[in-house]
């Protein structure tokens, strides 16, 4: 068992505190960040700490199972934060338009792509939740919190060929879905 699934399982039963959790967790996170702000447009105001800090803010007093549900949540949280930081910026600049993306665009992880782009893929992932709830939680993990294939299967507890084939019908059906709006 990880020592963040233990500090998260103490935490449940009130011996940890949330201050405690936050130090063990808080480097991750901030990694996770900065690699997803990494490649950010210019003039972009977001900074990676205040994603960490947002998006701990967002995930509040909920009880996590486990390493992989906390940071499902965390992804969850930072993948809200950046579409909202997007809708604002595409309302106040682009005349609230969405644009059409090729499939080979969809293919790192959301710094790496426009606002638009983003706001395309959070549009559809919904329906892929419904559908495929792992393979949707696989693309919040990859595209919006910028995590290799390695770290996905580690953090889902499945094989690096379970996600490699996970991405590659997540990708098909992003751009069927986006396709076709």
């Amino acid at each position: 068992m990880s020592q963040i699934t233990t500090l998260l399982r103490s935490r449940a039963a009130n011996d940890v505190s949330d201050e405690e959790l936050l130090v063990a967790v808080y480097e991750e996170l901030k990694m996770m960040a900065r690699i997803r702000m990494f490649n950010e447009q210019a003039g972009h105001t977001l900074q990676a700490t205040a994603l960490v800090h947002d998006a701990w803010m967002k995930i509040g007093d909920q009880q996590f199972e486990n390493r992989r549900h906390f940071f499902s949540a965390a992804s969850e949280a930072m993948r809200r934060i950046l579409v909202d930081c997007a809708r604002r910026k595409r309302a106040a600049c682009r005349g609230g338009r969405l644009k059409r993306i090729e499939f080979d665009e969809i293919d790192g992880f959301a710094s790496e792509q426009d606002d638009d782009e983003l706001l395309a893929v959070h549009e559809v992932l919904g329906r892929l939740e419904e559908r495929e709830p792992r393979k949707a939680e696989m693309v919040k993990l990859r595209y919006f919190i910028g995590m290799t294939g390695e770290e996905v299967a580690e953090t889902m507890g499945v094989s690096l060929a379970t996600v490699n084939r996970d991405w590659a019908f997540a990708r098909a059906w992003l751009f069927k879905e986006i396709g076709q709006e």
